[in-house]
């Protein structure tokens, strides 16, 4: 048994916290304090901060579309070489990181557990090959339908039954944990040939519209008792005005739960003369009034970043705009996607107005519904957390950062006018205690007893960055995985999955068409129990 002691401990999930205490554990989980006539192996954890392993609830870190942007940013690997060291495996890349660095990296900043938020099923055999190597921290994925070919015909069908047997059956199929949708409709309609759409936009072949599709998902994933709600990507991101389609969404869907991805991207709001400017507000306003939704921001910070997403027509747009290197692909029956390289600029207006918009929300709405992200990498790669916590905690440093933006930031954003300092327990909850729970992932998030021992301690110190930068200590399922920053032992983190009580299976309805248009037999479809070495599953109910 293993005690820390002496510990400030930021437990926020579990009442008020900020105690000096103990922590003890025992076979990989937080167990009582033990009789007083116990031997116990001690860390003196006097003068640090002792929280749990922080979750990060959205990334793109692994499958295809990854494997896209590594080979369109040969630069970003060539100008960052990552050694190998003993015990350790070399890799590249501080935009799009191979995957052993990925996760080194994340564990080297505190975080035990990632979901990779895109997979489509018939490409979730590769995700699951790249999740197997993921060093370090737990993982698991999310699997896309909002644009799947069956998904919408079983919508038209209205059965709900037929809709519920095949959304069970292709989580299990790609081993994924919640039901993912990216522009739903919106990807279906673009490969048609036709434009954008709005919620109510009849999409081909079915003719069903976006509010039909998320409608069905929601009501499905939680007839299915999923323990996370369905992850959205609405449609129009990116868009000035697109602060209409997000409130209209989230209007359809109140009253039931959902997660909402990368907000900042779909918060902004036009003004009288029709140019871009912050609607965060608004959004945030509608969030703290409906405690069943939760999100995720996607701040945008500067530098380089590399957008990536099923959301294919968001991605042209992209490559008309930036006129640079682009990749897309047109997956079957169930998605497209595609990849554009990015830099983020400090003086360039909207993109300081992206900046603004993200810490608005962060910074307007309750940590316990919204959680930092970045949409790694498509704001930025998500080892920028530490700066980001400092612009949250720090109002002093936030305010000189603004001024060196363009001045009308100031007038298209109220960013200038928040003084909210976040507090310690309130980084814990947004990167944390609140992903752990809107993932329904009961024995993470948090330090009471029978938790996973996922573990980080902190040296306090005034510049915060720096100190979420390189906690002192990192425990995996109690077992010290990073020391100083720097990983000192390898461990395989989980694969997080979900499992039924019924065994759903692939519709016989449809059986004729998928053997007529995939190019696989539906035999060959489902990821194989092989691919997850080490796997621990939520029981649905």
């Amino acid at each position: 048994m293993l005690r820390i002691a002496n510990g400030l401990i930021i437990d926020p999930a579990n009442g008020p916290s900020g105690r000096v205490g103990d922590l003890f554990i025992e076979g990989g989980k937080i167990v009582p304090p033990p009789s007083p006539d116990r031997r116990c192996e001690v860390l003196d954890a006097t003068g640090l901060i002792v929280t749990p392993g922080a979750v990060e609830i959205h990334s793109h870190i692994a499958g295809p579309k990854v494997t896209s942007g590594r080979i369109l940013l040969p630069e970003d690997h060539y100008a960052h070489p990552v050694r190998r060291r003993r015990d350790f495996r070399s890799g590249t890349g501080r935009t799009v990181p191979s995957i052993f660095v990925t996760g080194y990296r994340y564990a080297g900043l505190g975080y035990t557990t990632v979901f990779e938020a895109s997979v489509p099923p018939l490409k979730a055999r590769h995700v699951h090959e790249e999740l197997a190597d993921l060093p370090l921290v737990d993982k698991g994925c999310y699997v896309l339908m909002g644009n799947n070919y069956f998904v919408m015909k079983a919508i038209k069908t209205g059965d709900r039954g037929l809709l519920k047997e095949l959304v069970g059956w292709l989580l299990r199929a790609a081993g994924g944990y919640a039901v993912k949708v990216v522009n739903p409709g919106g990807v279906e309609n673009w490969k048609w040939g036709r434009g954008a759409v709005t919620l109510d936009t009849p999409v081909p072949p079915f003719e069903i519209t976006p509010r039909d599709i998320l409608l069905a998902l929601v009501e499905v994933a939680e007839d299915l008792g999923l323990p996370h709600p369905v992850h959205i990507h609405a449609n129009d991101i990116g868009r000035a005005g697109n602060v209409t389609t997000t409130l209209e969404t989230m209007r359809a869907l109140a009253g039931r739960r959902a997660h909402f991805a990368h907000l900042q991207f779909h918060s902004y709001d036009v003004n009288k003369k029709g140019r871009f400017r912050s609607g965060a507000a608004s959004v945030a306003e509608f969030l703290n009034e409906h405690p069943e939704f939760t999100a995720d921001v996607g701040q945008v910070m500067f530098g380089p970043a590399a957008t990536m997403t099923a959301d294919s027509p968001l991605e042209y747009s992209l490559y008309r705009l930036t006129g640079g290197k682009w990749g897309s692909c047109d997956l079957e029956l169930e998605t497209g996607s595609g990849v554009v390289p990015m830099v983020y600029r400090r003086n360039a207006l909207v993109n300081a107005v992206q900046w603004a918009v993200g810490l608005e929300l962060l910074l307007l709405v309750n940590p316990w519904q919204m959680f930092l992200t970045t949409d790694h990498p498509n704001g930025a790669p998500f080892h920028v957390y530490p700066e980001i916590i400092r612009l949250l905690m720090d109002p002093d440093y936030r305010r000189s950062e603004l001024e060196r933006l363009p001045a009308g930031v100031r007038r298209l954003t109220q960013l200038a006018s928040l003084d909210r300092a976040y507090s310690l327990e309130e980084v814990v909850i947004t990167t944390r205690a609140g992903p752990a729970r809107a993932l329904g992932l009961k024995g993470k998030g948090h330090l009471g007893v029978g938790a996973d021992a996922d573990v980080v301690l902190y040296r306090k110190q005034e510049d915060v960055a720096a100190m979420f930068s390189r906690p002192v200590y990192v425990f995996k399922r109690g077992r010290l995985v990073v020391r100083e920053g720097e990983p000192v032992a390898d461990a395989e983190g989980k694969t997080l999955g979900v499992e039924f009580r019924s065994d759903y299976r692939f519709p016989s309805a449809f059986r004729q068409e998928f053997a007529s248009y995939y190019s696989i037999s539906p035999a060959n479809y489902p990821v194989e129990d092989d691919y997850f070495r080490l796997r621990e599953v939520v029981v649905c109910s």
